[in-house]
């Protein structure tokens, strides 16, 4: 498989940040839904990464997403083929008279404008799969198999991280309530099924926010927005055990505000 430019750039973001992490290809696999060798494919650019590899990647090291995902949409599209530039014919010239003969073009400057007519075209392909949320890309990334190797499971997950135990990987959870509060902030009560586990995950949050889950059995689990780099990210409270939403409680705590709360 030939590795395009964009491609290229896409692995080699990826490997800097695993290897700024200092997380190992086996490390990764025991806390994300894809295998050691599937790792070594996508940071070497042998194999396209899934979007939710990336995604995953990024929220297990820190690492902001926005610029790395609008990379992977660019790659999508190569991979895809919907940027793949359309050959375009070169008129023949027909035959005139001398006198009525335009000044001769050189044939390196005809092929010159068909190479920058195609340029264009390439851009603007990959402009509109990015625009358009590429659905066709993401679709095909949905088809991965996953490799379901959680890093815990049930009380072994209490006060863990869904991501970094691969418990939040795709395919793997089910959103059992989702409400709005105040300012436009939204909480997403999750539940995965293979760890046994629930938790709250978040987006919209303000510095200082702070949203906790509490459960019948006594277990809470809460995060707090801290600073800049939290402000609007998906953040979520580390895992309780449990089978179901029942009785779980989750409230929003805004600074001089009163707390808000919501049932499942």
């Amino acid at each position: 498989m030939t590795v395009s430019v964009v491609s290229g750039q896409l692995a080699e973001r990826l490997r800097e940040i695993r290897e700024r992490s200092g997380l190992s290809l086996a490390a990764l696999a025991a806390r994300t839904p894809y295998s050691k060798s599937s790792w070594e494919r996508y940071l070497n650019g042998k194999k396209p990464a899934p979007r939710q590899a990336v995604e995953a990647l990024c929220e297990l090291t820190g690492t902001p997403a926005g610029r790395l995902l609008a990379l992977w949409e660019l790659a999508d599209a190569e991979w895809s083929g919907r940027a793949r530039p359309v050959p375009v014919p070169v008129p023949e010239e027909p035959d005139r008279p001398a006198t009525e003969r335009p000044a001769p073009v050189s044939r390196s400057g005809v092929r010159w404008w068909a190479v920058a007519g195609a340029g264009v075209a390439v851009v603007c392909l990959a402009v509109v799969a990015f625009l358009d949320g590429n659905p066709d890309g993401r679709a095909r990334a949905a088809t991965e198999p996953l490799v379901r190797n959680p890093g815990c499971r049930a009380a072994g997950c209490e006060g863990r991280s869904p991501v970094a135990m691969g418990c939040g990987g795709a395919g793997m959870i089910t959103t059992l309530a989702t409400h709005t509060a105040s300012g436009g902030r939204r909480l997403e009560l999750r539940h995965a099924q293979l760890c046994h586990t629930v938790w709250v995950r978040t987006t919209g949050l303000l510095p200082g926010d702070r949203v906790e889950l509490s459960l019948p059995t006594g277990h809470t689990q809460q995060v707090t927005a801290e600073g800049r780099r939290d402000a609007g990210q998906y953040l979520a409270t580390p895992m309780a055990a449990g089978d179901s939403g029942a009785g779980a409680r989750i409230c929003l705590e805004v600074p001089g505000s009163r707390p808000e709360c919501f049932t499942g």
